[in-house]
């Protein structure tokens, strides 16, 4: 469990997400700086929420655990910062994918 789980704790199918930051350089190996780069789209998932309850009182269990490597959408998410540290908090639909080695 790292620090951010005890600070922060998702509810229903939310995760919250750490994201990746990649350097990028381009062909020639210019290193581009943060205002020109693309909003990442992977991350690791440092919490997750106990899953979707349906209508009929049910819990669903969450797909992703803590530790998974994920493709999210763009834009999805809400942005927030912990101890100087940037995270998303997104919905479990929100993920697209989970990466593997």
């Amino acid at each position: 469990m790292t620090a951010t789980t005890t600070k922060i704790r998702p509810l229903g199918d939310r995760v919250v997400v750490k994201p990746i930051q990649k350097e990028e350089v381009t062909k020639s190996g210019i290193v581009l700086p943060d205002t020109a780069k693309e909003k990442p789209q992977r991350g690791q998932v440092v919490a997750v929420g106990p899953g979707r309850l349906t209508d009929d009182g049910k819990r669903l269990p969450m797909e992703v655990k803590v530790g998974d490597e994920v493709l999210f959408a763009k834009y999805a998410g809400t942005e927030l910062k912990i101890d100087d540290e940037e995270y998303l908090i997104l919905s479990e639909k929100d993920i697209l994918a989970i990466l593997s080695e």
